[in-house]
């Protein structure tokens, strides 16, 4: 017998004044039912439980997944049929299970212990929420001092004034931290070396839930302490949980490729790679693109100023083969604003907050679009 993997049709979700990202359970086999309730708690969800159909009805109707027993496949043979429902029992070589499942109506045939993965999977995908996954964009300086961390808070704090769903992160261990540069290093939350141990999948909720709030947006940064890199498989976790809330995910990443690199580069939907305009710097940024071309698609280039004789944007983007974002404007007085705890970007009609808003028009219009 083979465990039915495919995703719960739209279909599913639950009807209009049902309890959304709340799983129905019904059976009457404690064993089953203490897996099925552990199952649920990993994906971050609390069920409503029963032994047979539930009366009034609309539970079962409501309800965006329900996991029915095989126990109880005979006791809900009568159910109005619906989308979503999941046939989940234990026994490999019973045949008889698919002939039970055509009965109740149900989508899916899953055995555990073999598909416990895949179920919480499900389970935390109509818990979120299915929709457009984030926006993710990562930030990376073409040589040190470029000003990428400076742009990625921008950006970070332009979306999330614009009321997107914003989550910024600090990708480079060796940075500083940028709930430093956002002014809020003692602000409460969870940091990096948190999540080290994440597998799986994480939560979307609760990690937006766990992180520092600050200028509107969620920041995951490092905290001071000595860890200076977590595994490659908690950076893909906590990034995929990320990008399932939708809205926006800034990453400012380090010039460094290593395996956790890699990870968040996957997940980066376009690179803006940081340029000042001269000509050593142009050549180390040739490196660097040379590296995260190898897993970034979408690279683009940022040009900041001053320039050098004989180069303007264009000659920036030209040399490096990259299509150009645009010129990252030089604003006054921003490090004595960041001094005070005024993030970049807080100023509404300064020149970067407005580069920063041109951008996220132009790009979230491309992604609508895509």
């Amino acid at each position: 017998m083979e465990t039915v993997t495919a995703a719960v049709t739209p279909e599913g979700q639950p009807a209009a004044g049902g309890r959304p990202g709340q799983p129905l359970i019904v059976t009457e086999d404690e064993d089953l039912l203490d897996d099925l309730l552990r199952l649920c708690a990993a994906a971050g969800a609390k069920a409503e439980v029963h032994h047979g159909v539930p009366e009034p009805r609309g539970s079962w109707e409501a309800a965006p997944l329900v996991l029915v027993g095989d126990d109880a496949a005979r006791r809900v043979r009568g159910a109005a049929r619906r989308r979503g429902v999941v046939l989940v029992g234990r026994d490999q070589d019973d045949s008889g299970v698919w002939k039970r499942a055509v009965e109740i109506g149900a989508d899916h045939v899953l055995m555990l212990p073999d598909g416990e993965q895949w179920l919480v999977d499900r389970i935390a995908d109509v818990t979120e929420g299915v929709g457009r996954p984030a926006l993710t964009v990562g930030v990376i300086g073409g040589r040190g001092g470029a000003g990428a961390s400076t742009l990625a808070c921008a950006l970070a704090v332009t979306s999330a004034r614009e009321g997107l769903r914003t989550l910024l992160v600090d990708a480079d261990p060796l940075g500083g931290g940028l709930d430093v540069l956002l002014g809020g290093e003692s602000t409460e939350g969870l940091r990096w070396p948190a999540f080290a141990a994440s597998r799986g999948r994480v939560g979307g909720g609760a990690l937006e839930e766990s992180l520092p709030r600050l200028h509107s947006l969620r920041v995951l940064s490092w905290d001071r302490g000595d860890r200076i890199a977590v595994p490659p498989q908690a950076v893909r976790a906590v990034l995929a949980a990320a990008r399932r809330r939708g809205g926006t995910v800034v990453v400012d990443l380090p010039r460094r490729l290593d395996d956790g690199v890699a990870e968040a580069l996957a997940q980066i939907d376009l690179g803006i790679l940081v340029v000042p305009a001269e000509l050593r710097a142009v050549a180390a940024a040739g490196r660097v693109a040379s590296a995260i071309g190898m897993v970034l698609r979408d690279l683009r280039v940022a040009v900041r100023g001053p320039y050098a004789p004989g180069l303007d944007d264009r000659e920036v983007a030209r040399l490096l083969g990259l299509p150009l974002v645009g010129e990252i404007p030089v604003e006054s007085g921003l490090q004595r604003a960041q001094g005070s705890g005024s993030p970049p970007g807080a100023a509404v009609r300064g020149p970067l907050a407005r580069f920063c808003k041109d951008f996220w028009e132009r790009a979230l219009t491309e992604a609508g679009a895509a």
